[in-house]
Order: structure tokens, then C-alpha cells, then sequence
């Protein structure tokens, strides 16, 4: 054999070799986990985005840090989470230490820019609750301080990814009623559901910044996202009628309270372990209570919320929020040039065995069908679980738009922050006056 071909051969043989065995090596070393950290360690952290995030995507991301205000509440979440990170009282010595890539804020509404901008600077990409923020100057910090940073913030609208809100998109795009040229939307929430709000911090509007942001910034991104246009002007009305100073007695919280028989509100917090570990247990550090009396004095949220909305593209929505309804669910009804398309919605219960929720569309001079779309998944109708795998294990991939950042998170937020204007004002309020995002009649269609 010539040397030249033994060196070509043999020169062959070993680069196979040493590829053979970088691939065998690649597959038997563990790919790098994400690192993660968290703010804010309640119910809403440590379950949507601590257990079941470990559970779906523990291959993939680590918990490297969890922060919490209350030292007793973020050591029971470490616990229950059953990780060996640090835990942390104090948010920036956190960040310095363990260098998160990603942050999650799941902390009080009205501190989420806190913890949203601050962890952009130190280098993190961030994924909120929402609301993004409460606020209109928070929410230009926040759009401030992703454009300073280079980072990005995801809003986590799970709504937007049940199969029921996804289908309804679909039909909207596909034209099966026309142009959409008005939107009647109502939400009701329990008295059970609804009547949480109000034992819990959300009471105060200097935390949730009320209903009509931290419930409602769901509802209003669905529109957003529904007809693919901003919001432009906004007119509401809103009142405490019901909860609240409504009743001739009261008292500081459910456990000890000397009106439990007479009380149709009154609600046993001791029934549940996992709430009584996070919250009661813990009590004696910050003096929360988490099962606080729904007729305190102190509520100054609306608990029914009526408001107008005109979009950019002309679309106009009518839409309320009631907090003591007997049943838990909404009707909204899309008008069209072509048709109407509708759908009322009933939450379905745990002992309740409806496997689907319908939609009704209705064309004009035509006939009426009804479309069922499948309804047995768990964590509102399935959107939890795909929120969760675009987040932390996305394939690039989202037909629907269904991912939001800023933009979503502030043009939702803004709609709420503009009605509880309204309502304070007495006066319609253009959402180009709140920051510096004006409103567009296309969103990237």
C-alpha cells in the first residue's frame, strides 16, 4: 500500500472514531439544565410553576434559588417542592448568588415590576403571572427595562391555550362569520371562586390594582388576542355593592371567627392541608391570613365591573365581571358581517362528567350548527399543560400566537388600568395616553 493512501485511509478510520465517539459521548452526558429561580412562593408558585413544572420539565430546567418575603413560607416551598436549592428573604442577594437564566415572578401583582425589571438587569429572562403589572408607570418601567436589557419577558396567559378559546380563534381567522364587528362578553365567578378574591390580598386595589386587573387582564387579552387588534378607549362603570362594608357583621378571619353559623361565607381552611402548610403555618412571620373575612371594612375592590371598549380596527366590546354568581363560567357572542358565533361556558366541576364545551354559529339566511370541542383534560381544559411546554420546552412553534410578551402583557393590563380610571374619573380613557405603546389595528396578521 502507498503511504499516501495509508495516511488517507487510516486518517479516515480515526476522525470516524473520534465523531463515533463525540456522539456517544454527547448522548451519555446530560444535557445542561436550564437554571431557574423563583419569587414569590404561594399557592400559584409553588403549584402551577413549582410541582408541575418539576414534574412535566424537571429533565430539563432546575430549580436554583426560591425567594420569598416570608422565611417560613419559602422553606415549607422548598419542602413541598422537594428540591436542595437555597432558599432567600432577600431578592438581589439571590440574584447575585445563584444567577438565574430564568426567573419566575409569581409574587403579589402590584410588586411584580419590582421583581420583572430588577431581574432583566441582572440578566435573567423572566416569565410573570399575570397580570403583568397594576399600574401604568409600572408597566413603562417594565417595557423600559426590556428594551434597556436585551432580555424578554413572557406573560402567562394560559387561557389562550384550552382547545374551547383555541377553536374559537381558528373560526374567527378561518372568516366563519365575516368581519367581527361587536363582542358581547360576560364573566361570572362563584361564590365560591369569587368570593376568594375577596378573603385574600387581591381585596386591596393597592395590590391586585382590583379585579378588573388582575382577574380581568385574562379576559381582556382574549379579546386582544381574539380580533388581533389593541384596544383604544375604554369606559366603565364599577361599584362594591355586595361584599365588603354590605353586611352588619364581620370579623378578621374565617378560623376564629364567633359568626361561623351564620355565615353562608364562612369557609374551613383547616380542610386543607396544603393551605394550612403554606399559609397558617406561617403565619407569625408577615401576619398574612389567607382565610380573612370577605366583609371587612377595609375591601375597596369592585365586586360587579361593567365596561365599554373600542378597538383599533373599530370592533366594539361590551363586556361585565359579577364575583357572587351562583355558577362559575362566561357567554360571549362574537357579531359578525356573516353571522354570529357564540358559546356559554359552565366550569366544569370535579364531580360533573361533561366531556365537551359546544360553540353555536349561526349564519345569516343560513342554519345553526353546533361544534363540540373536547373538555377532559385537567388545569383549565388543558391550557396550563401547553403553556407550560411552549415556555420550557417550546419546538419554535406557535401557529395560534398563543406565546405573549410585553406587548400582550400591557395591552391587557391597560385595559383594566384604564376602566378602574374611568370608573374613579367618571371619563373615557385612551390607552395612548397610559404609556408609550399606541394601539394598532393589526397585530402581526
Amino acid at each position: 500500500m502507498k503511504r499516501r493512501t495509508f495516511t488517507q485511509l487510516t486518517g479516515t478510520a480515526l476522525a470516524g472514531s473520534l465523531l463515533t465517539n463525540n456522539v456517544l459521548a454527547s448522548a451519555l452526558t446530560p444535557a445542561k439544565k436550564q437554571r431557574v429561580a423563583m419569587v414569590g412562593t404561594g399557592h400559584r408558585g409553588l403549584g402551577m410553576w413549582g410541582v408541575e413544572v418539576l414534574k412535566e420539565h424537571g429533565s430539563r430546567m432546575e430549580f436554583v434559588g426560591l425567594c420569598d418575603i416570608n422565611p417560613g413560607r419559602v422553606a415549607t416551598g422548598k419542602k413541598m417542592l422537594g428540591v436542595s436549592c437555597p432558599t432567600y428573604t432577600d431578592f438581589d442577594k439571590m440574584m447575585k448568588e445563584v444567577k438565574p437564566e430564568v426567573l419566575i415572578v409569581t409574587t403579589v401583582d402590584a410588586t411584580h415590576n419590582e421583581f420583572i425589571v430588577k431581574g432583566l438587569e441582572y440578566g435573567a429572562d423572566i416569565v410573570t403571572e399575570k397580570p403583568m403589572t397594576t399600574d401604568e408607570k409600572k408597566c413603562q418601567q417594565i417595557l423600559d427595562a426590556e428594551k434597556r436589557t436585551g432580555k424578554k419577558v413572557k406573560v402567562t396567559f394560559n387561557y389562550r391555550y384550552s382547545p374551547h378559546r383555541q377553536k374559537l380563534y381558528e373560526m374567527l381567522r378561518a372568516g366563519a362569520i365575516g368581519k367581527v364587528e361587536a363582542v358581547d362578553f360576560h364573566w361570572y365567578l362563584d361564590v365560591h371562586h369569587g368570593a376568594d378574591y375577596f378573603r385574600r390580598w387581591h381585596r386591596l386595589r393597592q395590590n391586585s390594582g382590583s379585579l378588573l386587573v388582575h382577574k380581568a387582564t385574562h379576559h381582556f387579552d382574549l379579546l386582544n388576542w381574539w380580533l388581533e387588534s389593541d384596544p383604544e378607549e375604554v369606559f366603565a362603570y364599577g361599584r362594591l355593592d355586595f361584599y365588603g362594608k354590605n353586611n352588619d357583621f364581620r370579623y378578621t378571619n374565617c378560623r376564629p371567627c364567633p359568626h361561623k353559623s351564620k355565615c353562608a361565607f364562612y369557609w374551613d381552611m383547616t380542610k386543607d392541608a396544603r393551605l394550612m402548610a403554606i399559609y397558617a403555618d406561617n403565619e407569625q412571620h408577615d401576619g398574612y391570613l389567607r382565610d380573612g373575612c370577605v366583609w371587612k371594612e377595609d375591601i375597596d375592590i369592585f365586586d360587579k365591573m361593567a365596561v365599554q371598549i373600542k378597538y383599533a380596527n373599530n370592533v366594539q366590546v361590551s363586556y361585565s365581571l359579577t364575583t357572587h354568581s351562583p355558577y362559575e363560567g362566561y357567554r360571549i357572542a362574537f357579531n359578525g358581517t356573516k353571522g354570529r358565533l357564540e358559546a356559554w361556558i359552565k366550569e366544569k366541576q370535579p364531580w360533573e362528567e361533561e366531556a365537551f364545551d359546544e360553540i353555536q354559529l349561526t349564519t345569516n339566511f343560513g342554519k345553526r350548527e353546533i361544534i363540540r370541542v373536547p373538555n377532559n383534560e385537567e388545569g383549565h381544559g388543558g391550557g396550563d399543560v401547553r403553556l407550560r411546554k411552549q415556555i420550557f420546552a417550546s419546538d419554535g412553534q406557535d401557529p395560534y400566537r398563543q406565546a405573549a410578551g410585553t406587548r400582550d402583557g400591557a395591552m391587557s393590563c391597560l385595559v383594566g388600568i384604564a376602566a378602574r380610571h374611568s370608573i374613579d374619573s367618571g371619563q373615557p380613557v385612551k390607552i395612548g395616553s397610559l404609556t408609550s405603546l399606541q394601539p394598532s389595528a393589526t397585530r402581526g396578521v
